[in-house]
């Protein structure tokens, strides 16, 4: 009878349900995959369950030489240009909302073109760069980490500002002048009073620079090829072989990639939520 009186209701969780099983879909299909014997993955009529699953794929990944080392590096790049992202993102949108100064327009609206320039089109220039820039500072150059800590923060600082930027402007200057009067430095009441008020939208871009790090295979492939300073994505493409791929351990590499990724997701959900609605109201 709910139906019946709220038809509105009914058809949008109806379409809810549906949208989310089709993109859950391919999580699941990549995850059966992982778990199916050869003899099935190959199957001329696949089948969407599996009589016998096996977790042999997962092993001939995990004993791929150097995983660990590459699992290690994928880490490291991550974690570094999340931190070093939330840092430099939250400074600079204080600065570009509490301060006037000039050219300050001119650089919001390069932080914006910034993010509409595809990828794939700086990528040679990036790596001329980075191999001018490894001659100087050899810890930022080509086949070593800091090349892509480097090319992944100039990619996700823009971002992080524009949302960032958002949360600050909505907090009140009357809120900062009473911290004043109350005797409040401008170093305090940004460490002690905004950073905890701008933490969901924090949260929010720490989640999109994890993912672009972690996920990352571009940059990996074209800045690094000595194998010691190689990341997890370029780890699955042993099993890209010319005469035929072993798709069986190529999912169940992609889903021990994923796995990282929905921990940290499951961990700073609702503040994920909270954070990107913020972002859009500001």
């Amino acid at each position: 009878m709910r139906w019946l009186r709220r038809p509105g209701r009914a058809v949008a969780e109806v379409l809810t349900v549906v949208i989310a099983g089709v993109v859950a879909f391919p999580l699941y299909w990549m995850l059966l995959t992982a778990l199916k014997p050869e003899g099935e993955v190959l199957a001329a009529n696949p089948r969407p369950w599996t009589l016998a699953p096996t977790w042999e794929n997962f092993h001939r990944v995990l004993t791929v030489s150097g995983f660990g080392r590459f699992f290690l590096n994928s880490v490291i790049v991550a974690v570094v240009v999340v931190a070093l992202s939330l840092a430099l993102s939250f400074l600079a949108a204080v600065a570009l909302t509490r301060f006037r100064f000039r050219g300050r327009t001119v650089l919001l609206v390069m932080l914006l073109v910034a993010q509409m320039v595809p990828v794939e089109a700086l990528t040679i220039p990036l790596f001329f760069v980075m191999r001018v820039v490894g001659q100087t500072v050899p810890v930022l150059g080509l086949n070593h980490l800091g090349s892509l800590v480097l090319v992944h923060l100039a990619f996700s600082l823009p971002f992080a500002i524009w949302m960032l930027r958002g949360f600050v402007a909505a907090v009140p200057v009357e809120l900062e002048e009473a911290a004043a009067l109350d005797g409040a430095s401008r170093f305090r009441f940004t460490w002690q009073v905004l950073f905890p008020v701008v933490a969901p939208g924090l949260v929010a871009t720490s989640v999109l620079s994890f993912m672009h790090a972690w996920n990352d295979f571009l940059f990996a492939k074209t800045f690094v090829t000595v194998e010691e300073v190689q990341t997890l994505p370029l780890a699955i493409l042993v099993f890209f072989k010319p005469d035929q791929n072993d798709w069986g351990a190529i999912m169940a590499g992609s889903t021990l990639m994923t796995v990282p990724v929905l921990v940290f997701f499951v961990l700073v959900q609702r503040r994920l939520v909270s954070g990107l609605a913020g972002a859009v109201k500001g």
